[in-house]
């Protein structure tokens, strides 16, 4: 149920609702809008939902509100963002003494739950980016283009979309962050990393060379770049090992020692996991 009152409704000349039914084309193949607005709410704004196809991204512009999503609550003010699945019961509701502002888009099609379930992993359903700014001027375009209907709007649509669903993945990049001392060490530590990820590199060492507690390195580099240390040396050393495969005549196991693995076995593993294909069926298939 949405409940927004007529008469409040009325009284509020920024109010916007855009409501579209996605092509047969879009639905097959691209990120497609449901509904976006403006809202500029009363103090009786409701919204009770589950079960509804459609994921919601909004943005509290002025005012507060709150949030009720699987289980657990949010008080949510100017700044504050929510992003969730509307399968899920929930609901969310302005204050009645500081009634909120919101832009909002619902959409779905495409690979939505595939990045859905990319942000839930890192990310809780409320965010508070350093700025709201890209995140408003996305949805302001995506309303502007939808005021009226022409041959590419859909194409358009799914673009800017993919555009909203990249910074809410990387939303809490050091990129997106204030250039603190913190971040100025996990750069050096990536850096360091991508230099010498054949080396034989022990957090102790890490921890020690950049000082910096080895706990509050683990936790910080994971928030900032989404993966542990020890997944990105795992990376970095299987790109290097598929260059090798294709472009030398290296044996397995010397490639396995020039990657920086100790145990030919244990190499052979990783490469099958990160690329579901032996070492050597690789190897054939990229020189054929």
């Amino acid at each position: 149920m949405d409940t927004l009152f007529p008469a409040e409704q009325s009284q509020h000349p920024l109010d916007n609702r855009i409501s579209k039914s996605p092509s047969p084309a879009a639905q097959r193949t691209f990120f497609y809008l449901q509904e976006c607005g403006h809202l500029k709410a009363g103090n009786h704004h409701h919204t009770s939902r589950q079960n509804l196809q459609s994921f919601l991204f909004a943005i509290v512009i002025g005012g507060k509100g709150s949030l009720n999503y699987d289980g657990r609550h949010w008080d949510l003010e100017c700044g504050d963002c929510f992003f969730i699945d509307c399968r899920v019961q929930h609901i969310y509701q302005s204050d009645a003494q500081s009634p909120w502002e919101l832009l909002w888009i619902h959409f779905n099609g495409c690979t939505s739950e595939e990045y859905y379930k990319m942000f839930a992993e890192h990310q809780q359903p409320v965010i508070h980016p350093v700025s709201t700014l890209k995140f408003v001027s996305v949805l302001q375009e995506i309303l502007r283009l939808n005021a009226e209907t022409y041959a590419d709007t859909e194409i358009l649509t799914s673009n800017l979309i993919v555009n909203l669903l990249t910074m809410l993945l990387t939303v809490n990049t050091i990129t997106e962050e204030s250039d603190s001392a913190l971040h100025t060490k996990l750069r050096n530590v990536m850096a360091h990393l991508d230099t010498n990820f054949t080396a034989d590199i022990r957090l102790d060492d890490l921890a020690k060379r950049f000082d910096i507690s080895k706990y509050y390195l683990t936790r910080e580099f994971k928030r900032a770049y989404g993966e542990t240390i020890f997944q990105h040396i795992i990376s970095m050393r299987i790109n290097y090992a598929k260059r090798l495969l294709r472009f030398t005549d290296k044996s397995v196991e010397e490639i396995a020692m020039l990657c920086g693995f100790k145990d030919q076995s244990y190499f052979s593993k990783q490469f099958k996991r990160a690329e579901n294909i032996t070492c050597l069926a690789f190897r054939r298939r990229w020189r054929d």
